[in-house]
């Protein structure tokens, strides 16, 4: 941020009066990261704050230029999520009103290298902004409301439709806890009131619950959390701790399940669709060749072989999906690999439409077929309701026929070899004993049963 600059002109596309700057947010698994202003910056020196700057034209172009002026980040290791309204607000000791455009971008690493207008920088929990809640650190005046306005909300993780369960889970724990953590630096000014708090959250967490009831793991994720909470003082710090503790685990689980089936891949190996958790294992493990099915309609294995031959070693071959069984019965391939959006009680799996073909077609060459997804994928119910895709994704002409577009669907558990998870490989056997596990961590809620069958959202699982 160049204080230097006049700042005193309205920026392009907003009328508002005052002094308009950028702030970005930058996440990495779960946390953001704060800059400690130097003594080089000419307001706030000493505070901390996001990545930010006068919005000298465009915001949305500005924004993306202090990104890389100040963390040296390139514009391929950011990716925007969104935008949020400006914060508008009068500093009287500088006597200068400002409007703050806030931003929130995911980043790949931690990497960055500071320019000489910060002389630290942290990776931390966005609940450490607020006053009574970890370090009391300072910071830059409604930090804090310029990142409500661009965080997680309810509302955002239903609407979301580009990322997978497993992304969406964090995303949601990412909610509970940002709520908990004002709750808590709310105590300052009106008190305890662990009743009032723990009602607050738990109607909370209903509501994430019902943002994506066919997601198991964000049911699991949401669930794990707030029984730790109520196995505990039931109060906001509680369901804090535990959801900062749950957004770790649920990284690492993600992270272990890769490595186990990374350990296991060797020689050829065939895939479909998009998993965040399968695409880190083949870049683990390196097989020597890789056959990616398109994954139509959307065709998201595309963009799999486009990264795996960027990021390994290995040849990678990219097919349609009516040619898998052919391509199983004329190569020599090793072992299959596929994710899950969910995997049922009885290990059957449910992923996206061509797994269940892909996983028939192995049984009958003899071709073990492997299932990555850490153990908060196994669901707690019975049944499961699969919804279609757009049906203008297949067909958009105008004569009267049909359209079938299952974005699902369901391979028995008799076509899974095992299912590598954080505990390691686990037969489809025992998979029921897991979501007994699971059930447990439903009792926090009164009306805790969960009878209704499991409905899978219409986009395929990402991560």
């Amino acid at each position: 941020m160049n204080d230097t600059s006049d700042g005193g002109s309205d920026a392009d596309g907003d009328g508002s009066d005052g002094t308009h700057v950028v702030t970005a947010f930058l996440r990495h698994h779960g946390e953001i990261l704060l800059l400690r202003r130097s003594e080089a910056v000419g307001t706030y020196t000493g505070q901390w704050g996001g990545v930010s700057g006068f919005a000298e034209g465009q915001p949305d172009e500005q924004v993306r230029v202090e990104l890389q002026e100040e963390t040296g980040l390139e514009p391929d290791a950011v990716s925007l999520v969104r935008s949020g309204r400006p914060v508008e607000f009068d500093d009287p000791d500088l006597e200068r009103a400002w409007v703050v455009h806030p931003y929130l971008f995911d980043c790949e690493t931690r990497e960055i290298e500071l320019s000489e207008e910060h002389d630290t920088a942290e990776w931390v929990s966005p609940t450490t902004m607020l006053a009574g809640v970890g370090d009391d650190r300072e910071t830059v005046p409604k930090l804090w409301a310029a990142y409500e306005r661009i965080a997680p909300t309810v509302r955002s993780i239903a609407a979301d439709d580009e990322h997978g369960a497993a992304y969406l889970s964090v995303r949601t724990l990412e909610v509970l806890r940002d709520r908990a953590g004002l709750l808590v630096a709310e105590r300052r000014e009106f008190g305890a009131d662990p009743d009032g708090e723990w009602d607050e959250l738990a109607e909370l967490a209903g509501r994430l619950l019902e943002a994506r009831p066919s997601m198991a793991v964000l049911r699991n994720r949401v669930n794990r959390a707030m029984a730790d909470a109520d196995g505990g003082d039931r109060d906001a710090p509680a369901v804090l701790e535990a959801t900062l503790s749950g957004i770790d685990r649920a990284l690492a689980a993600d992270t272990d399940a890769a490595a186990t089936a990374g350990e296991r891949l060797d020689g050829s190996v065939a895939t479909l669709s998009r998993s965040g958790t399968v695409l880190e294992a083949l870049q683990q493990g390196s097989p020597a060749r890789v056959f990616v099915a398109e994954s139509r309609p959307a065709r998201e294995g595309i963009a799999v072989a486009e990264d795996l031959a960027e990021t390994t070693d290995s040849t990678v071959t990219v097919h349609t999906d009516a040619a898998v069984a052919h391509v199983l019965a004329r190569n020599d391939i090793d072992q299959v690999v596929v994710g899950a959006d969910t995997i049922l009680p009885d290990g059957a799996v449910v992923n996206k439409t061509g797994t269940r073909a892909l996983a028939i077609a192995a049984a009958r060459e003899g071709i073990p077929v492997s299932v990555v997804a850490a153990t908060d994928k196994i669901s707690t119910r019975e049944d499961v309701n699969l919804e279609s895709g757009d049906r203008a994704a297949v067909y958009d002409g105008d004569a009267a026929v049909d359209v079938l577009n299952p974005t699902f669907d369901v391979t028995p558990a008799d076509c899974v070899t095992d299912v590598s998870t954080e505990r390691g490989a686990l037969k489809p056997g025992a998979v029921g004993d897991v979501a007994a596990e699971l059930r447990e961590l439903e009792t926090w809620r009164d009306d805790g049963d969960s009878a209704e069958p499991e409905a899978t959202d219409r986009n395929p699982s990402r991560e």
